[in-house]
């Protein structure tokens, strides 16, 4: 598992002089952002590397891609955060090796630990996805999950990745969020966030409360989140996006609505609360029912609900000219 040795050095703990910087500089702002949360990016999203995230990277995989010849001999994740993505993909026999990327050194630090960890061969390095540091045609597939939103030019990025991308290679994205599922979940998160915050403050509630200067510490790493997130997506704009930068069969597929929901104020609830008051049986709770209206948005909601009105947006495309 190898790092590029000019990479600069995470920075887990930015000044507030930092912050007040970030909030005029995005990339700064993502650097700082991503760097914070790498140690416990895992924990707060409750990703792992066994067989529930290996099934749920695969099926996104597989919602959008459709049908391919597996494995692809070398992938790409674009915006990699902790390895998710790809090093789930890679362990539900998608990908043989690969590459991981993130304009956040905290965060290709954790991907190529678990990369390690789960002995998958990966190298990594510290990169802008608007100019990735690879030549071309040297992918077979690039992926990334959550990343087009944090991206200043996304078609610009896409450009580039049809660029690393073999003739014929494919690119999917997934989780990212549309522009009408954005605005109930983020109202969905403040609401909860302030009513969690309010109630833990009366006096037989208060051992359910974080202590003050973690509740000070994640609201100063919401400001940085208002920064960072730059894009939602209609699911047909983004398909248009993707056919600009030269891509051929585009499609987009969308998910989660009655799943997103219920998501989004379980994540908050479980981010205002300390860790140790939430056991096994809640989150047998909270992955039991994404799980079920999961199901319900897949085979009652999808076929009467606007593909815009759910919340993820994935998308697939390839490079022309095999």
């Amino acid at each position: 598992m190898t790092a590029s040795p000019q990479d600069p050095a995470p920075n887990p703990h930015a000044t507030a002089e930092q912050v007040e910087a970030a909030l005029q500089d995005t990339k700064l702002a993502q650097v700082l952002y991503h760097d914070w949360e790498a140690e416990t990016y895992d924990d707060k999203w409750s990703i792992s590397y066994d067989e529930r995230c290996i099934d749920y990277a695969r099926g996104r995989f597989d919602a959008v891609a459709g049908d391919q010849p597996l494995p692809y001999e070398r992938a790409l994740e674009l915006g990699c955060g902790t390895g998710f993505f790809l090093l789930n993909l890679m362990q539900g026999g998608v990908a043989k090796t690969g590459s991981v990327t993130d304009l956040s050194p905290g965060m290709v630090k954790v991907a190529l630990r678990n990369a390690e960890n789960l002995g998958l061969p990966v190298d990594g390095r510290v990169a802008d996805a608007e100019t990735i540091p690879y030549d071309d045609d040297t992918f077979d597939l690039v992926v990334g999950h959550a990343v087009l939103h944090h991206i200043p030019d996304v078609e610009q990025s896409l450009r580039e990745v049809l660029r690393v991308l073999k003739p014929g290679g494919r690119f999917v994205f997934a989780g990212e969020p549309t522009t009408v599922g954005n605005f109930y979940a983020r109202w969905l998160g403040r609401a909860t966030w302030a009513a969690t915050t309010s109630v833990t403050k009366l006096p037989f509630l208060t051992d359910w409360r974080r202590p003050q200067a973690e509740l000070d510490e994640s609201s100063r790493a919401a400001a940085l989140e208002a920064v960072v997130d730059l894009h939602t997506f209609d699911p047909t704009d983004l398909e248009k996006m993707a056919e600009s930068a030269g891509a051929i069969e585009v499609h987009a597929e969308t998910e989660e609505f009655a799943a997103a929901l219920l998501g989004w104020p379980v994540r908050t609830f479980e981010a205002a609360v300390p860790t140790e008051k939430l056991g096994w049986g809640w989150a047998k709770f909270a992955f039991g029912g994404w799980k079920s209206l999961s199901w319900v948005d897949e085979n009652v909601l999808k076929h009467v609900v606007p593909r815009s009105f759910f919340y993820n947006v994935m998308i697939t495309g390839v490079k022309p000219g095999a």
